[in-house]
């Protein structure tokens, strides 16, 4: 009787391990999900991390110096220094 339990436990132990293999947690197509989470995160990181490097350099630019400055009223506030000129051409 002993004889027939081993290998019977074998192949269970065995059908438990394969069942981990393609259902469980640690489960080939779970992994490949996570890898592709993996992916996505790193591209989302990638974006952010240069929209906070855009950003830093702008701040930098701000503390360093007023050309920046000028340029932002210019550009965003229609800025104009006295004695000048604005010109607008609508197309």
């Amino acid at each position: 009787m002993a004889t027939r339990l081993v290998p019977a436990l074998l192949l269970a132990l065995l059908a438990v391990v394969h069942a981990q293999l393609w259902f469980g947690r640690g489960s080939i197509g779970n992994v490949a999900l996570l890898q592709r989470k993996l992916e996505q995160q790193k591209s989302r990181n990638d974006g952010a991390r240069q929209a906070n490097e855009r950003l830093a350099s702008e701040v930098r630019d701000l503390k360093e110096g007023l050309d920046m400055v000028e340029e932002k009223a210019r550009s965003e506030l229609g800025m104009v220094k006295p004695n000048e000129i604005y010109v607008q051409i609508a197309k």
